[in-house]
């Protein structure tokens, strides 16, 4: 079977029978990997009952009905899992932690986390409070934790 480059979606074929099932088949790893959200990220073991359009990302070591697919984004879909390999600087909102994480080097890694200044034997209050604006919106935005 003939695959896109990056997602390794199937591609039609002239003259092919039953063209309808590959361009579906197309169309539920789109719907996995494009804007992808996560429910959580690094699990080896599958949800004992998904519900169908749930997405996680798959663990090192992956067990079951995801053996094989480690680092995966795993989507569940009225006909079964489906899987998509990840490619360096694929992202993926991850709703437990309200955050971005990213494909890189080989692994999923979650935005960094920023601790708000404390202490010092200098205050500037207006710096603080800038930097603690600048802070909470890069969390909002889900660019760091």
């Amino acid at each position: 079977m003939a695959t896109t480059t990056r997602l390794g979606l199937p591609l039609l074929k002239a003259g092919q029978a039953q063209k309808e099932i590959w361009h579906n088949e197309a169309l539920a790893l789109i719907d996995l990997a494009v804007q992808a959200t996560v429910t959580a990220v690094g699990l080896d073991e599958p949800p004992a009952v998904p519900v169908p359009g749930a997405c996680w990302i798959v663990g090192s070591n992956p067990t079951g009905a995801w053996r094989g697919q480690a680092r995966a984004l795993a989507g569940w879909t009225e006909g079964g899992w489906r899987f998509v390999t990840p490619r360096e600087g694929m992202a993926a909102w991850h709703q437990g932690t309200r955050s971005i994480v990213r494909y890189a080097e080989g692994q999923w890694r979650a935005a960094a986390a920023v601790v708000p200044a404390a202490g010092g034997a200098t205050v500037d209050a207006e710096a603080r409070a800038t930097l603690a604006g600048l802070i909470a919106g890069l969390r909002e935005l889900g660019l760091i934790a």
